[in-house]
């Protein structure tokens, strides 16, 4: 029997990930794919100057009809975002309604672009079934001008000026606004808003659930004008040519308010007679009085207002139905369907957390795993449109023909993506997509696959085969951890299966990235020395200089970690071969092919362009035992870049065991190994013990033979380097007290250790690589040293920490870093949760969950969190540590 004594509760939601993998129910037609932020995003941008930032401002954004996408608060949409239900708030006293998150853009912020406001992902399960927002939402004017203006005054020495600091949440003097939304069936949700006065006195509170069309009518002609009306029998009806019919149902007396989502053309004088009502119409009329701005019967956009004043801790509650079809369907007024789902929901995560027994450890994986699940957003953007514009509007400036992705003229997304941070980052990065399907492989497999699958598709890859690296500049390059990724997934995905893996999904995803491999052989070899230049590969602010775009004088820059990156990508396509080869022996030869091009990398990292004669120049340092970039100086030969940072540890990450049982089933594929390290010594030699098996006799393939890994072991687990309480910093703190400078052609660089954010303004942003802890660095460290131990067994041990005299196995070290990070977010003796850092969160309401928060990086000293706040993409591997650690202790 059920311990919830309903068996249908405990599979429920298991059920419905099932129904929709397979195409027999689309749970996934509606989700919390709204935006948080769509101004100030490149798609938006139609501006001579490439200035997403002040091409369309926040102080515009309700004003201005968007063209690719929309966003809101707390809200949800369809999969296509045809209509989006969010809500919006005032306090009588705001000189804007609060429909959607404020930040700062990266001009105004001294760490870069920053959203202000206070908000946590409480709940969520994959089909979406269930999810669960808390906003806090403050009684005072919201300090929108302070914000700006604190942070432009303070330099980049200084920590970002938060909205806490302000002191407008002092006495409890705010809002707990929780929105809850519960599907009845996949087009029929359920929304429930709840609204807490925390503070002292009664205060004036408005909420207004908005519902409304995304604007796909002013871009070109026959597009046809959807509607939203109101009902006689009660409710409003909602009407759309591709979606099909939607009734709204409510409970109470709320006040109707309908506009269109439609640009203002009163903005900046445009057209002052413009009869309008415009988007901002819900605006004008509840802050500025403004009855002319709206209608009362009908439009594409709608707002139920209710007014209400709430006493000291008094809360207020309104419900809402949101349904396909044309009948009517009354409001849950009992709860019913929110209760049955929170109930699922329970049940879903105790089969997750099984092993895991700490109650906060369970309470950072469900969050986690809320915010993960909350930060699938729609994305839409075709370039090829974007660039020549619509037909029904002003042709963009001329300047765009060979701007920003001008070269992705194929790239048209219309898809739901997971999304690094909601509002920061409201669009995708390839690495960061690849290491959010790790989490989600464990909530949602097919989804997790589906992810890696569209990265590869022809609308995104580009023709020559390189994935789109981000939407500020899809030419960039991330390293590539595609195929480490989905090899990952594929795991998880066949222990979930019970040993039966999606060999499909794998050799779809193995094709495609053939050809992305090609491209960086090609393109990334700028010697064909098997040494590479992927720019700055992810890692902003880790380099002297901005590697992508050297200095004037400077030559290419020969990269430690493009280069282990690469090594890594052989591996983990050799992997995906042999297990395809044990299905299909076609594959054998292509294993051999990736295995021969592992050694060509191993070679070249330890000498590069020589003969073994000592000609060439090795990114392996003998005297600092230590892996560096190296950069060509025109007719000064090869200068050594001796920054100690996550750059040099990158040749960690290019392990593969085999095991004797592989050789066995696939004897080609073995024979192709032995003649390669028989008749090629030179680099058998570079492969670890190749002839003298490891624990259960296996085989091992490194970059690191057992010197060099103990020598970076020494410095990567040294207190006064890089081991930090809370993981492994991407700077060693040596760099505090003794910079690295560069003096060279008439230029000076210098690199310092920062544990928070960067004083370097070298990308602009906020993202630093100079000294905190980042999740998924860590994360390919305790997998390697985990790797690593498969071999070597517990006869290995190394010194951890270094110089404490302790001597630990490779397994034991790799626990004990993932301790580290799982401490981040746990509480320490004294209650305190390092990320939160020295300023203590909001407390709860009484009898409340504590709200937790997942930030991009980590400061390398403290553990406080830093960069976005919400960036649950990466950040979400928590799940992982979480669940591995309860499987192996």
């Amino acid at each position: 029997m059920s311990p919830h004594g309903d068996d249908s509760v405990d599979w429920a939601e298991r059920r419905r990930i099932a129904e929709q993998g397979r195409g027999d129910r689309a749970w996934s037609l509606w989700g919390p794919y709204l935006s948080e932020r769509q101004w100030g995003t490149v798609r938006e941008d139609y501006s001579p100057d490439g200035n997403a930032w002040r091409a369309l401002p926040h102080e515009e954004a309700r004003s201005r009809a968007y063209r690719w996408g929309e966003d809101g608060l707390a809200g949800i949409c369809d999969e296509r975002g045809s209509l989006c239900l969010a809500l919006a708030l005032w306090n009588g006293r705001d000189r804007i309604l609060k429909e959607r998150l404020f930040g700062l853009t990266n001009q105004e912020g001294n760490h870069g672009e920053d959203v202000k406001e206070v908000y946590h992902y409480l709940d969520a399960v994959p089909s979406h079934a269930y999810l669960k927002l808390l906003y806090r939402y403050p009684q005072a004017p919201f300090p929108y001008e302070a914000l700006v203006r604190e942070n432009l005054a303070r330099g980049r020495d200084q920590p970002e000026y938060e909205i806490e600091e302000t002191g407008i949440f002092e006495d409890g003097r705010f809002f707990d606004i929780t929105v809850e939304y519960a599907k009845a069936d996949a087009d029929d949700i359920h929304a429930v808003v709840t609204a807490l006065n925390r503070g002292p006195e009664t205060a004036e509170l408005h909420l207004i659930p908005q519902l409304w069309f995304r604007n796909t009518w002013s871009w070109q002609a026959g597009q046809g004008r959807p509607l939203i009306a109101a009902d006689p029998e009660g409710g409003a009806t909602c009407t759309h040519p591709r979606l099909g019919p939607y009734r709204l149902a409510y409970d109470g007396t709320p006040e109707l308010l309908f506009c269109e989502n439609d640009t203002n053309l009163r903005l900046h004088g445009a057209q002052p007679d413009a009869p309008g009502p415009f988007k901002d119409g819900l605006h004008a009329a509840i802050v500025e009085g403004e009855t002319a701005a709206i209608r009362r019967d009908a439009g594409t956009k709608l707002g139920l207002h209710y007014a209400l004043r709430l006493e000291p801790g008094a809360t207020a509650q309104i419900r809402l139905r949101l349904s396909a079809g044309s009948r009517v369907r009354p409001v849950d007024t009992e709860g019913a369907v929110v209760r049955r789902r929170v109930a699922e929901a329970d049940a879903f995560y105790e089969g997750l957390q099984d092993g895991i027994t700490d109650p906060d450890a369970r309470t950072i994986f469900r969050q986690a795993a809320a915010g993960l699940i909350w930060s699938k957003q729609l994305y839409c953007y075709d370039v090829r449109r974007w660039l020549e514009g619509d037909p029904l509007q002003p042709v963009p400036p001329r300047e765009r023909e060979g701007g920003r992705n001008s070269q992705w003229r194929h790239f048209a997304a219309a898809d739901v993506l997971s999304m690094p941070d909601t509002w920061e980052y409201p669009w995708f990065a390839a690495w960061d997509l690849a290491f959010h399907c790790l989490p989600l492989a464990l909530l949602d497999p097919d989804f997790a696959k589906k992810q890696l699958l569209l990265l590869t598709r022809e609308w995104y890859m580009h023709p020559n085969g390189q994935l789109p690296a981000y939407e500020w500049e899809f030419g960039d390059a991330n390293p590539p951890v595609h195929a480490w990724a989905a090899y990952r997934v594929f795991e998880i995905d066949r222990d979930r299966r019970g040993g039966r893996g999606d060999l499909a999904f794998l050799e779809g995803v193995f094709h495609k990235l053939l050809i992305n491999f090609t491209w960086w052989v090609n393109r990334k070899d700028a010697q064909g020395r098997n040494v590479f230049q992927g720019g700055f590969l992810g890692l902003d602010n880790v380099g002297v200089f901005d590697r992508s775009r050297p200095p004037p004088g400077f030559g290419v820059v020969h990269q430690a970690d493009g280069t282990a990156w690469m090594a890594m990508y052989a591996l983990n396509m050799m992997r995906i071969a042999l297990e395809l080869a044990l299905h299909n022996d076609v594959y054998e030869s292509t294993a051999s092919k990736f295995f021969e091009h592992f050694l060509l990398i191993a070679e070249a990292m330890t000498e590069m362009g020589g003969q073994g004669g000592g000609e060439g120049f090795g990114l392996w340092d003998e005297v600092d035992e230590f892996y560096y970039d190296e950069v060509d100086i025109p007719g000064g030969g090869m200068l050594p870049l001796r920054v100690r940072s996550m750059v040099g540890l990158v040749p960690l990450f290019a392990v593969e065991v085999i095991e004797p049982s592989v050789l066995q089933r696939l004897p080609d594929f073995a024979r192709r190994l032995n003649w390669a390290l028989e008749n090629r010594p030179n680099l058998a030699r570079l492969v670890s013990r190749w002839n003298e098996g490891g624990v259960k006799d296996r085989k091992l393939l490194s970059l690191l033979r057992g010197h060099r890994m103990k020598a970076l072991l020494r410095r990567m687990l040294d207190e006064a380097e890089f081991l930090s309480p809370y993981g492994v910093r991407s700077l060693s703190k040596v760099h505090r007290d003794a910079p690295y400078v560069l003096n060279e052609l008439g230029a000076s660089f210098t690199v310092r250790y920062d544990p928070a954010d960067s004083t370097s303004n070298m990308f602009g942003g906020n993202s630093n690589w100079r000294g905190p802890v980042w999740m998924p660095m860590n994360y390919l460290i305790i997998e390697a040293l985990r790797r690593f131990h498969t071999y070597y067994g517990d006869e290995f041990v190394v010194e951890y920490p270094t110089g404490s005299g302790a001597m630990c196995t490779l397994s034991a070290i790799a626990d004990a870093l993932e301790d580290r990070l799982i401490a981040l977010f746990a509480k320490d003796p004294t209650g305190r949760r390092p990320a939160f850092g020295a300023r203590p969160p909001i407390p709860p309401a009484p009898g409340a969950e504590e709200a937790l928060l997942f930030h991009e990086f980590f400061d390398g000293d403290t553990g406080r969190g830093l960069g976005a706040s919400h960036q649950t993409g990466w950040t979400a591997l928590i799940l992982n540590l979480l669940r591995d650690r309860a499987r192996s202790r």
